[in-house]
């Protein structure tokens, strides 16, 4: 009862955490705002003004597309680790983002493309083709072999990311640097039309992902036991691939690619409120929702008038989390 209740308070902290760093973000900027003003600019009867501009169309759009995408990783970080009993699986792991990358890249290098949203749906292809080309390989004999899928998922990631170097390199001076700061992540093409196409896939797929709660609980166990609980194994083994694939396509699809949201986040969930994934999922959503639109924040305004990749700021707050994790022995223990 008392560890229900502690996680109760869990989500609510992490619900008022997103809620808090989405609104720091508004305030901070190039142009820094205080929140009466934030709170003024925002009303119907302001009319038009620079920081009502900044507000709708610059900071929101990108706020919501770094919410959406970091949940999107944890939560799919949390099925990768589940399917595989892997604590050191992420979303990369299985060529999604090289596939992204390859798609985006190739895009912007030749120009197949128009504007952010074509680049985004060039990603989106490259990292669908990814996933069915490492299913394909993984699926044999009528189930999902997960040690073939982890080798399936490498190999295929270290060739797209040969393709995304060869492109790289075949491309003009100004393409090429365009494309390589699309590949460490950046918020900064956010739209509203992307954002309606990434919830479309996102809030979806992590619904479905908490729907499979109860069989991710019983196959963090075995495989053996989770079929004589019930779980139909290879049904679940298969959505859960496809579900964590598709929240991770999205989201790099939008932002880039940006590491350890989904390796780190649910990694700390875990060590706070245990591993119940009736628990571990929701929390997640909103962890790894709050990181990312702070670590967006932060990547925007500490090196004024420049802005940081992204993926740069995660790295710099993974790596170090992740060390001392492995130095105590957390990552190494079975889920």
């Amino acid at each position: 009862m008392r560890r229900r209740r502690n996680r109760a308070i869990g989500i609510l902290g992490l619900s008022l955490l997103l809620v808090v760093a989405m609104a720091a973000a508004l305030a901070v900027g190039p142009a820094n705002l205080s929140l009466p003003e934030i709170w003024t600019a925002l009303q119907p009867s302001a009319g038009e003004s620079p920081a009502r501009a900044i507000l709708l169309w610059v900071r929101m759009p990108r706020i919501v597309a770094a919410a959406l995408s970091g949940a999107g990783l944890a939560v799919s970080g949390v099925l990768f680790q589940a399917l595989l009993r892997n604590p050191l699986a992420e979303p990369y792991l299985l060529g999604v983002s090289s596939g992204a990358a390859l798609g985006a890249v190739a895009a912007l290098s030749l120009g197949l493309t128009v504007g952010p949203v074509g680049v985004a749906l060039a990603a989106l292809a490259g990292a669908l083709i990814a996933i069915a080309t490492v299913f394909r390989v993984a699926y044999a004999a009528g189930q999902l072999d997960t040690r073939v899928l982890i080798l399936a998922g490498v190999v295929v990631a270290s060739f797209f990311g040969a393709g995304v170097m060869l492109v790289l390199t075949l491309a003009e001076g100004r393409t090429a640097r365009s494309a390589l700061l699309w590949t460490m992540g950046s918020f900064g093409q956010a739209s509203w039309q992307m954002n309606v196409a990434l919830a479309a896939y996102s809030v979806p797929a992590a619904l479905a992902a908490f729907g499979l709660s109860r069989h991710l609980n019983a196959l963090a166990l075995d495989e053996e036991s989770a079929a004589h609980l019930g779980t139909e194994v290879e049904r679940v083994k298969k959505i859960s691939y496809l579900l964590a694939s598709l929240l991770a396509a999205a989201a790099v699809s939008v932002a880039g690619v940006i590491g350890f949201v989904g390796l780190v986040v649910p990694h700390a969930i875990r060590l706070v409120w245990g591993v119940d994934h009736r628990y571990l999922i929701p929390m997640s959503f909103l962890a790894g929702g709050s990181l990312l639109v702070l670590a967006d924040a932060a990547a925007r305004t500490v090196a004024q008038p420049l802005e940081v990749p992204v993926g740069v700021v995660t790295a710099l707050i993974g790596v170090p989390f992740f060390l001392v994790l492995l130095r105590r022995g957390y990552a190494r223990k079975p889920l």
